[in-house]
């Protein structure tokens, strides 16, 4: 099997889980959600002795995305997701980083677009892709079976759901893509989101206070 290894590297006022994922033994892998602060993800790269080969995207918010052209740029690698449902968003970047004091945020397009059954590789792990709207249009999931493991974004957290207030959230679909499409990866699958502590779908499905209204 081949191992994941994950480490969170907090970034932007929001406190975001950017995360650098990536193949054990290979040593390389994928930057997941770089919201912001790049000179501080630069630096956790060189220290961790892996070399990143993408950025991936769960959906298109400032403290997910806002660094995302930067990191790009500067290591020469493609960003892949999220589902081009997003694309409004991604666009709006500059705008959304003055708001929060952001500055010298870029729009993102990404190299590649990703939709409900596509596959995206990191060295030799293979994550499948899952649309999962209701936070924003074009949330994806990225799961990797033989881990066990889940990149959820803003769609699940410990005790909790993404934020449905934004433009074009709705609340009652986050909750159904959660139930039909996060439930059936299995209770024992961890996820880690965008904020705040990873988390296990049965854990989440037996106590989340969100998911049992």
């Amino acid at each position: 099997m081949t191992q994941l290894k994950a480490f969170i590297i907090p970034v932007t006022p929001f406190q975001q889980n950017c995360s650098l994922v990536y193949d054990e033994a290979k040593k390389v892998g994928a930057i997941v959600d770089p919201g912001g602060d790049v000179p501080v993800i630069l630096d956790a790269i060189k220290q961790s002795g892996v070399k990143v080969e993408k950025i991936l995207l769960t959906h298109g918010h400032i403290d997910h995305a806002g660094g995302a052209a930067e990191l790009a740029e500067t290591l020469g690698v493609p960003i892949e997701g999220p589902h081009v449902e997003d694309t409004f968003l991604l666009e709006a970047l500059p705008e959304s980083g003055a708001k929060y004091g952001m500055a010298g945020v870029r729009p993102v397009t990404p190299d590649r677009w990703l939709k409900e059954g596509d596959t995206v590789t990191v060295g030799d792990l293979e994550f499948k892709i899952y649309e999962a709207p209701g936070h924003t249009p074009g949330s994806v999931v990225f799961f990797n079976d033989q881990n066990r493991f889940a990149l959820v974004g803003d769609v699940l957290f410990q005790g909790s759901v993404g934020r449905t207030d934004f433009p074009r959230g709705d609340h009652a679909t986050l909750i159904r893509s959660i139930k039909e499409k996060l439930y059936p990866l299995g209770d024992d699958v961890v996820c880690l989101p965008g904020h705040g502590q990873p988390c296990q779908i049965g854990q989440e499905r037996a106590t989340n206070p969100f998911l049992n209204e």
